[in-house]
């Protein structure tokens, strides 16, 4: 199969991740929790060899800077998570409850769904996508750190889901997902869900289509 490949994941925990909160552009940091189990995060092959990049929120940098084998880190701000704008800092539950009906039709929208001040799915796929065209040109495989909006983002561009109902497959937000992408922006989806734990290699991996 044509494409050249790359690996992204979620960054590690937060504070905010175990409270349940939004935090979309909100520059949080790794929880103590989460800089433990990044410290033990290790890219299988052959990702192990590549380039990495990183969001340029903290949490998703020092993921990346504690993913074994180490390696330098570059930034790029395409894969920053997607804003949330007025609703950053809030939970799901609080927001469902207060907006009622208005917010419920907010969810319904899918890839337009899109918070005051922030960013919609769409834009966040489109912005993807030109990251993938870029990866796509250079010719160089690259592991990425980054968000969970932004991932599903990226799902949706590589499967066709539009997010108004359950997602094609299931992903593991302490795994790494393979991905293939073309120089016309278009990706692909390769192997999901392969373990970051030591010696697990990814000759099983979960949610491969």
């Amino acid at each position: 199969m044509s494409g050249v490949p790359f690996a992204i994941l979620r960054h590690a925990p937060t504070d905010w991740n175990e409270r349940g909160l939004l935090q979309g552009l909100s520059d949080t940091t790794l929880s103590a929790a989460g800089e433990a189990a990044a410290r033990h995060w290790y890219l299988p092959p052959p990702a192990d060899g590549w380039r990495r990049v990183a969001s340029p929120l903290q949490r998703a940098r020092r993921t990346a800077e504690l993913l074994r084998p180490s390696a330098a880190v570059s930034v790029d701000s395409a894969l920053r998570e997607m804003s949330f704008g007025a609703w950053e800092g809030r939970t799901l539950a609080a927001l469902r409850a207060e907006g009622g009906e208005t917010f419920a039709a907010a969810e319904r929208a899918g890839l337009d769904f899109q918070p005051p001040g922030g960013e919609s799915p769409r834009g966040a796929m489109a912005r993807l996508g030109g990251w993938a065209a870029a990866v796509a040109r250079a010719g160089e495989p690259v592991v990425a750190v980054s968000h969970k909006a932004a991932i599903r983002a990226l799902l949706a561009l590589a499967t066709g889901w539009d997010m108004t109902g359950r997602p094609p497959f299931k992903l593991d937000w302490r795994s790494a997902h393979f991905f293939l992408a073309d120089r016309d922006g278009k990706v692909r989806v390769d192997r999901l869900n392969v373990s970051l734990e030591r010696g697990a290699g990814s000759d099983s991996p979960k949610g491969v289509p």
